[in-house]
């Protein structure tokens, strides 16, 4: 092989080489570990057990090179990673009425909040909630974290998939220390992160409460008087404003 450049590096090599091969290095060896490579394939050509001749063909000349390159065992040192998980920091107990001034109550015998406009003397029918609230390990986030139960039962509020469409529930936690209580912690990764919204403040004591697994999903009223709670998508209406108002302990 003609060539423009011959590698000068090593008299050693050139004394050796076998005969009639010749070098060629088309650019120069951007770091050291090339230079390296280059070295440990020259050595590899002097020592051949077999001889090489002018017969010597470029597929042979590129095995020799691979033959050359040694696989790195990279060993990356497993630290402890930092966990991605929120803490529960206290609890509150409130009540919630929509826009249109209609109060959360629950369905007697199921597992439905309705938005309702109570009358005078029925104020007791209204849904007292326990409000968990976590401190998030993000510098910033959509909101205060919570959780939603309804106070003397194990049913929290929660947004999962139903269908094709995240749908809201009512369900019930075997294990309320899961979502509550000193020392709580969940990982965001995890399952229970459908029992957790993100409790924005639009107003004076008014806030909006979206999913913090389907962002952009806020619980919400209907138009009508005495229909479910439920989940809508999309820029912020009057549907999904509640004015949330902390309650004095007085009822069981």
């Amino acid at each position: 092989m003609e060539s423009e450049m011959k590698c000068k590096a090593s008299n050693m090599w050139s004394s050796t080489m076998p005969e009639g091969l010749d070098f060629e290095i088309s650019h120069h060896p951007l770091t050291m570990r090339q230079v390296v490579n280059l070295i440990i394939a020259m050595e590899r050509f002097k020592g051949s057990e077999s001889p090489i001749s002018t017969e010597f063909r470029d597929e042979d000349l590129l095995n020799e090179i691979l033959y050359s390159f040694e696989e790195e065992e990279i060993v990356l040192e497993r630290g402890s990673a930092p966990q991605f998980e929120i803490s529960w920091t206290g609890e509150e107990q409130c009540s919630m009425t929509d826009s249109e001034k209609r109060s959360v109550v629950r369905v007697p015998n199921s597992l439905e909040l309705h938005a309702v406009m109570l009358q005078g003397g029925t104020d007791l029918k209204k849904v007292i909630l326990n409000m968990s609230t976590y401190l998030h390990p993000a510098p910033t986030v959509q909101g205060r974290t919570v959780a939603l139960g309804i106070k003397g039962t194990n049913l929290y509020l929660s947004c999962r998939m139903g269908g094709d469409t995240p749908t809201l529930h009512l369900e019930a936690v075997a294990n309320k220390s899961l979502l509550s209580g000193s020392g709580t912690r969940i990982s965001l990764d995890s399952d229970m992160v459908r029992f957790l919204f993100y409790r924005q403040d639009t107003g004076v004591n008014i806030s909006t409460l979206m999913s913090v697994a389907y962002p952009d999903w806020y619980i919400s009223t209907a138009p009508d008087n005495n229909k479910p709670l439920a989940m809508s998508v999309g820029s912020l209406n009057h549907s999904q404003l509640f004015s949330i108002r902390e309650e004095v302990e007085r009822r069981s």
